[in-house]
């Protein structure tokens, strides 16, 4: 078998060791496994890996544990947000997490007021999230705002992602065997653009693989920090006068309401009907007060002059 036709071969064994969902079966494994082994006539140059379908497959069942990525969001109600940033903080730190990013920044209430508020984002432990929420529910006396806790099991791609790179690992050792071998120029340029381009997908996979491994082992929490003059009302010595306001405002909508319905029944109901019931009255009236007058002046007679 000519080295042209090895060279066929080979890439062919790289667009199926490309594809990581039909790696992820066992079959479609030994098959690819046979493909890539099979047009090796050459012996194997020293120190060169050699693949094995049955360690493939083993391999593949070694990832048996679930990878789960928990994050969490919540907001509480706290009286000094940058001090309960700063201890949040260090709180992460401590658990061996860090922080991702923090924000201390300013806010304007409605009556003027400037407050700061915070909000931050960190990771810690997947195993000591709940400690680390209990921690952060600490800063505040108050219940919490809103808490959300989401998990994303994402064991099959990290599993076919595993596959992928042994595949394209196996890929790689056989390109470089082949150019190891290789005699003409065309056939090494040849070799050598296809595995540049199985080591650029071998670095992405790993990629992936590592980013799956490190959102699983370290959880993302986002906190948002809201200080207690935020939400608390105004009171003087026990007197709410945001509240009294508040219902003196509600009073009067609710006194223009009932006097614009008054408005409304006057108009589409009580003129329309008064126009129909006294307008024929009104015109009997009129009519007979000018009949009146006029046989009034025909009776009497007129005046003589002395």
């Amino acid at each position: 078998m000519n080295k042209k036709t090895l060279i066929y071969l080979t890439l062919i064994a790289i667009l199926l060791a490309s594809c990581g969902s039909a790696a992820s079966s066992p079959e479609m494994l030994a098959e690819m496994d046979y493909s890539m082994e099979a047009p090796r006539e050459a012996p194997a140059a020293e120190g060169s890996t050699s693949y094995d379908s049955e360690n493939a497959f083993a391999g593949s069942q070694s990832v048996s544990e679930q990878i789960v990525i928990k994050n969490a969001d919540l907001s509480i109600i706290v009286n000094d947000p940058a001090a309960s940033l700063d201890r949040i903080s260090r709180m992460a730190e401590g658990m061996g997490g860090f922080v991702v990013s923090a924000q201390v920044y300013r806010q304007e209430l409605e009556d003027g007021q400037e407050v700061l508020q915070a909000s931050a984002t960190i990771r810690v432990p997947a195993e000591r999230l709940n400690e680390a929420l209990e921690q952060i529910r600490a800063e505040s006396s108050k219940p919490v705002v809103y808490e959300n806790i989401n998990s994303q099991d994402v064991t099959r791609e990290y599993t076919d992602l595993q596959s992928r790179l042994r595949n394209l690992e196996a890929a790689e050792a056989q390109l470089q065997e082949i150019m190891l071998e290789a005699k003409k120029t065309e056939d090494v340029l040849s070799v050598y653009y296809q595995l540049t381009q199985v080591r650029e997908q071998i670095e992405v996979t790993k990629g992936q693989i590592q980013y799956y491994e490190q959102s699983a082992a370290l959880s993302a929490i986002s906190v948002q920090l809201v200080p207690d003059a935020a939400v608390r009302p105004l009171t003087i010595a026990g007197w709410e006068p945001a509240g009294v306001a508040k219902e003196a405002l509600q009073s009067l909508i609710n006194g223009l309401k009932s006097l614009a319905n008054i408005g409304i029944w006057a108009v589409l109901f009580a003129l329309p009907l008064l126009l129909i019931v006294f307008a024929p009255v009104a015109l009997v009236v009129y009519a007979i007060r000018r009949l009146r007058r006029r046989s009034k002046t025909i009776t009497e007679p007129p005046s003589t002059a002395a």
